[in-house]
């Protein structure tokens, strides 16, 4: 009886944990569906693509790894690979400094709990979740030499000097969109930073105080070591952010990088590559796929050489 008792309760665990798998596996299909069509299958199609010679939109024949060594020692194709390659790493320097660097002191502000630091938070975070392309359209008529907001607000105070056409000089296109970059994702790390401050126990803070520590000293030794974490975030996203950057220098710039592709970038190189261009000529599926592939895996390697090196030294609550 006992046994016949005991076989009973192990089928219907066995028939719970087969339900809950189903379940699971219902769950997971629409993610996995998604990330399949959209991530994993354009990925491989973009391995398959840069192997072939194309003509067009007419695959041609094998060529191996004849289009990645274009890419790479092709004289033509390699000035504008290195000069949209330092864009980009001029890109994610600015960014580190200007955008995450205000983020920090935004967050280091709002953890004082100022009066109105709602509001703030709600403001700062405002920009981030508007379209790219809108933050894109609208900078570009404010940077307008000749009716811009940001000329005619200069002129009104009495600095006519400096007013310029912004995105049309080299000197200045792409820092002005840089700054536009920080403006439109500033809130995004402040309030990953603002979060991670907030993790730490205020007893640790207070007794700092206490011990005669000031401000800069809470935020060096304190504040900043136990934020670790999330500054990781912050450095991977923000550098994989900086070498897909597209749609700014795209709209404001143009895809020729204008001017004299000062605002070029690697994804506007590929995109040119792929699909033709003034520059690149006509559309080459494979070459535009192999320097794809080239910026993935840069990326990706880049990434995970970066999370585990700032993940090893980060230092975790107990």
């Amino acid at each position: 009886m006992a046994q016949a008792i005991d076989t009973t309760y192990e089928n219907a665990v066995a028939r719970r944990r087969n339900l809950r798998k189903l379940w699971l596996a219902f769950l997971l299909f629409p993610a996995m569906a998604i990330l399949l069509t959209f991530v994993f299958l354009p990925m491989a199609s973009a391995v398959w693509y840069s192997v072939y010679d194309w003509d067009g939109l007419v695959r041609g024949e094998f060529v191996g790894l004849a289009n990645f060594q274009e890419v790479l020692f092709d004289a033509r194709n390699n000035k504008f690979l290195i000069n949209a390659f330092f864009n980009n790493v001029k890109v994610f320097i600015a960014l580190m400094i200007v955008q995450n660097g205000l983020a920090l002191t935004l967050a280091l502000l709002l953890a004082r709990e100022p009066k109105g630091y709602r509001f703030y938070q709600i403001a700062f975070f405002l920009p981030v979740i508007l379209s790219t392309v809108i933050i894109g359209f609208q900078w570009k008529l404010f940077l307008n030499p000749i009716f811009g907001l940001v000329n005619t607000l200069l002129r009104n105070v009495g600095l006519g000097d400096w007013a310029m056409p912004w995105l049309g000089l080299p000197e200045t296109a792409l820092g002005s969109m840089i700054l536009v970059n920080a403006w439109h994702w500033v809130g995004f790390p402040t309030l990953v930073f603002l979060a991670a401050i907030h993790r730490i126990p205020k007893d640790l803070i207070e007794a700092a105080r206490l011990d005669g520590a000031s401000e800069w000293m809470i935020a060096r030794d304190i504040i900043w070591p136990l934020m670790a974490p999330a500054v990781t975030i912050i450095v991977v996203l923000t550098f994989i952010g900086s070498f897909n950057w597209f749609e700014i220098p795209y709209i404001m710039g143009g895809l020729e990088g204008a001017p004299a592709y000062s605002t070029d970038m690697l994804g506007l190189l590929f995109y040119r590559t792929a699909f033709g261009s003034v520059s690149a000529g006509n559309s080459d599926f494979g070459t535009g796929s192999a320097l794809a592939v080239l910026i993935f895996i840069f990326i990706f390697t880049f990434s995970t050489i970066a999370t585990r090196y700032l993940t090893s030294r980060e230092v975790e609550l107990s």
